[in-house]
């Protein structure tokens, strides 16, 4: 028995979670220890351990390669969580799923709350709709925290690719016509523990649902890059001229929403977790970063 079980423990959110977990006692699996698209291997893995919370870091990430993968995406980010809550539903206990901003279109200015309609442009964001909807239909003490632009010391992500490209080039050229909110994997690895410890033993439906947690305050992705750049300054990197350009000048296979930010109030409200500043958890990550070198 153990009281968390992990998902998806080799992704960012997953590595950050194990760092985070503060002698909680909790049992992390990655897909060889628990393959979460395989219904009667989750059944059994939740009935032996009896966890009172499973934290699903578990993710098909992939968002180009989706658009050519889209069986498989829809099998780890649509299905997959809908085994997890009916298992839980079995033993009686709640679930944490993490989402996407891809869920919604990118339409507007305006930051993105829990009800307003989702309708996702690519294959990515439609399997993980598909994986909020399974959730929901069938475990009433579930949480799904919807977070965007994630990034940290581990696997392939944003900061990486500019420190890397920074070393090698004289010009980034980064789309500055979609903007969101920055988010440390460390940050949604607390979020996700503080959340965690409350609904292991709440029964209280205001406690459950949708919420949103992204980093503030809201930038585009160009924004952020001369963010990284200018950090990664005071460890004596490159400063290459970051220059701005459109998601046309672009192209990839998989449609990005050019709104991306999500409003936190309800995450606050709630459970009194603030949107962290991305701004701090940048220059922690950065330290981070050249600290392995």
């Amino acid at each position: 028995m153990a009281d968390f079980l992990v998902t998806g423990a080799l992704g960012q959110v997953g590595q950050e979670l194990r760092r985070y977990a503060a002698g909680r006692d909790a049992i992390f699996v990655d897909r060889a220890a628990l393959d979460v698209t395989d219904a009667a291997a989750v059944a059994r893995c939740l009935a032996e351990w009896k966890p009172r919370v499973v934290l699903n870091a578990a993710a098909y990430t992939a968002v180009d390669k989706a658009e050519s993968e889209p069986a498989l995406a829809f099998q780890v980010n649509g299905e997959a969580p809908g085994h997890l809550a009916r298992a839980c539903a079995e033993i009686g206990a709640a679930l944490l799923h993490l989402s996407t901003d891809y869920v919604f279109d990118g339409s507007g200015t305006r930051a993105w709350r829990e009800d307003d309609l989702p309708a996702p442009l690519s294959v990515y964001g439609a399997s993980k709709l598909a994986g909020e909807q399974a959730v929901q239909a069938v475990l009433p003490r579930h949480l799904i925290l919807r977070t965007a632009w994630v990034v940290s010391p581990f696997r392939s992500n944003f900061v990486k690719t500019m420190l890397r490209l920074a070393a090698e080039r004289d010009e980034l050229r980064v789309v500055a016509d979609q903007f969101g909110g920055p988010t440390m994997a460390a940050d949604i690895a607390v979020a996700c523990w503080r959340l965690a410890d409350r609904i292991a033993i709440s029964h209280d439906p205001a406690q459950f649902g949708i919420f949103h947690f992204a980093g503030q305050p809201h930038v585009s992705w160009h924004d952020f890059a001369c963010a990284i750049i200018a950090e990664s300054g005071r460890h004596g990197g490159r400063q290459p001229r970051v220059t701005a350009i459109t998601s046309a000048e672009y192209p990839l296979p998989a449609p990005r929403p050019a709104n991306s930010r999500l409003d936190g109030a309800r995450l606050e409200r709630v459970h009194g977790i603030a949107a962290p500043d991305w701004r701090q958890s940048l220059a922690t990550l950065v330290d981070e970063l050249y600290a392995g070198h």
